[in-house]
């Protein structure tokens, strides 16, 4: 049990809470702001979507220990904002509500493009309320009533919104977290991205928006050969399930990467440059790349390091995968399945790079599989592992 202190729509609350309970059910449950609605409570519809600290968050997957000292607004606490004023009165004119169970996280969605985007077309609009799902209205009314109020405050100003949309602007030439890319024409062709010049060495959880993943693995070769192979492009792309590259010169390349998740596929193209210290026997390979599918967009480091083992009959190779996703498919990126199901495809890198360095053949069924990476039979392996450990059973 711990004691938080927040400020909640400008009222100062102080209170007990477990450290496994999450904001929403905190709002609902001890501070009864039931406007606050939990759907999926996955972090994926956005029906409890709040703002910490003048940014929105889901409050389904946001620890409330985590908000200690912070500024919590709910849509309860919007009725003297002009802003959302007008977006209440659009939303009735245009009919952007049915049910109204997505409402209150995607007037508060609506408020944030609002604030950010003072020219936001159509497109824009609705590539910023994908993370909102509505089940009822198709989303026109929603985007109409957007739209109207963008175009009022042109002829009608809230000076609140001018100073907010300064303070974006500023952070967004700073700040690379707040980057934000242009939004594809539907069924337009993409073209590779370039490789991202904006990353640094600061760690991911310095880095706004970053996730990071740390594992490795050990392959039974010496680690002059293993680092030799590791430097040979196309012998690794070879090795990652999905990969297919398209050209490079030594130290960069252009490829895509194609991975369909259940009913979710995606298939990124773009570019990587790769930076080794021969030395130290470490490489980083920076990258970034888009889905022509869900137009979202992907920047990650993978660095890798390795090291001797057994008198330098083995190496073990030491990966961090640091990765920021914008768009539709961010609000997978840092579930604890997805991140079980990346330390399995690194394993499952390693296990191909033993075979590669023993000579081994690349079976049919893998160079088929090197079009479209399947998920489906290694996300079953990753369940069934935590079903496993829940209930304490050893593999």
């Amino acid at each position: 049990m711990s004691v938080i202190e927040l400020t909640i729509n400008d009222r100062s609350v102080r209170g007990d809470v477990e450290s496994r309970v999450h904001l929403g059910d905190f709002l609902r449950d001890t501070q009864n702001l039931t406007g606050t609605h939990l759907g999926c409570e996955h972090g994926v519809c956005g029906a409890c979507t709040v703002l910490v600290d003048g940014e929105p968050v889901r409050s389904c997957i946001t620890f409330a220990v985590a908000c200690d000292q912070q500024k919590v607004r709910t849509i309860e606490g919007f009725d003297d904002d002009e802003l959302m004023k007008r977006l209440r009165r659009s939303f009735s004119i245009h009919h952007g509500l049915q049910c109204g169970y997505c409402t209150p996280g995607m007037l508060i969605t609506a408020r944030d493009i609002v604030r950010r985007f003072p020219d936001a077309d159509e497109a824009r609009i609705r590539l910023e309320l994908s993370g909102n799902l509505c089940r009822c209205t198709g989303y026109m009314g929603i985007v109409a009533a957007i739209r109207a109020v963008l175009a009022e405050l042109k002829e009608n100003p809230i000076s609140e919104v001018s100073v907010a949309r300064a303070i974006v602007g500023d952070a967004t030439t700073s700040t690379r977290a707040f980057q934000t890319f242009a939004a594809a024409p539907a069924g337009a062709p993409q073209a590779p991205v370039a490789a991202s010049t904006a990353s640094t060495d600061q760690p991911a959880a310095q880095r706004k928006g970053w996730t990071a993943i740390d594992d490795s693995f050990v392959v039974p070769f010496p680690l002059d050969k293993v680092w030799a192979f590791m430097g040979d492009l196309p012998s690794v792309t070879s090795c990652l399930p999905g990969a297919e590259l398209v050209e490079h010169d030594g130290e960069s390349v252009k490829g895509k990467i194609a991975i369909k998740f259940g009913p979710m596929s995606a298939n990124f193209a773009g570019a990587a440059r790769l930076e080794r210290d021969d030395a130290a026997h470490r490489a980083v390979m920076r990258g970034a790349g888009q889905d022509n599918i869900s137009r979202s967009r992907a920047n990650g480091d993978v660095t890798y390091a390795l090291s001797s083992e057994d008198d330098g009959e083995k190496t073990r190779v030491a990966v961090t995968l640091e990765y920021m996703l914008q768009g539709p498919l961010a609000q997978f990126s840092r579930s604890g399945l997805v991140k079980d199901f990346v330390r399995r495809m690194i394993a499952d890198f390693g296990t191909r790079i033993t075979a590669q360095l023993g000579g081994s053949a690349r079976p049919e069924a893998a160079l088929s599989a090197s079009s479209k990476f399947n998920a489906g039979s290694l996300v079953w392996s990753v369940i069934w592992g935590r079903i496993r450990q829940l209930f304490g059973k050893g593999d």
